[in-house]
């Protein structure tokens, strides 16, 4: 059994994984309730912006309802669960469930084209966050999960701990 302390997980991993990250989710999931419109317009590239019907329909407001309760679901999740342990045991296994839905996430941006993933500079707040953020938070558990910066503790020290 490996032995945890506070400092088992490094400040940075629990600076963006505590608090940026379940922040981020949670303006998106603002965004996605309350801004619908602005949520739907700003979610591409600028020649690809669509002109919206105003309102929108019924199942497209059900829709972002449901991703805004996801987002928060999301947040808490991260937040509450990392919060409560030192286990990088526990810790490994939830980011890698987040980093499975990162590429979920990446690959529900495919239909506006593969621009999407490179285009930098044409990026708005929105493409920041559902790409360019999605790529921050999907490299730190990949760091994460390869061990980067995380010290081995305990009788089993030198020996890298398993998700079994």
């Amino acid at each position: 059994m490996t032995t945890t302390t506070p400092s088992s997980i490094p400040l940075l991993y629990r600076l963006f994984f505590l608090y940026i990250e379940p922040v981020s989710a949670l303006a998106g999931a603002y965004y996605a309730a309350f801004q619908p419109d602005a949520y739907i317009r700003d979610l591409s590239l600028p020649e690809a912006r669509p002109a919206l019907a105003t309102p929108l329909s019924t199942q497209s407001t059900m829709v972002l309802l449901q991703l805004a309760n996801l987002y928060l679901l999301f947040a808490l999740n991260e937040h509450l669960v990392l919060s409560s342990t030192t286990s990088v045991k526990t810790w490994k296994r939830l980011l890698f469930g987040l980093l499975v839905a990162d590429f979920g996430h990446l690959v529900s941006m495919a239909p506006l084209g593969m621009d999407v993933f490179w285009r930098v500079g044409d990026w708005n707040a929105m493409c920041w966050g559902s790409v360019g953020f999605v790529y921050a938070g999907a490299s730190m558990r990949m760091a994460f999960l390869a061990g980067i910066g995380l010290e081995e503790s305990g009788s089993r020290a030198g020996e890298k701990e398993k998700l079994d």
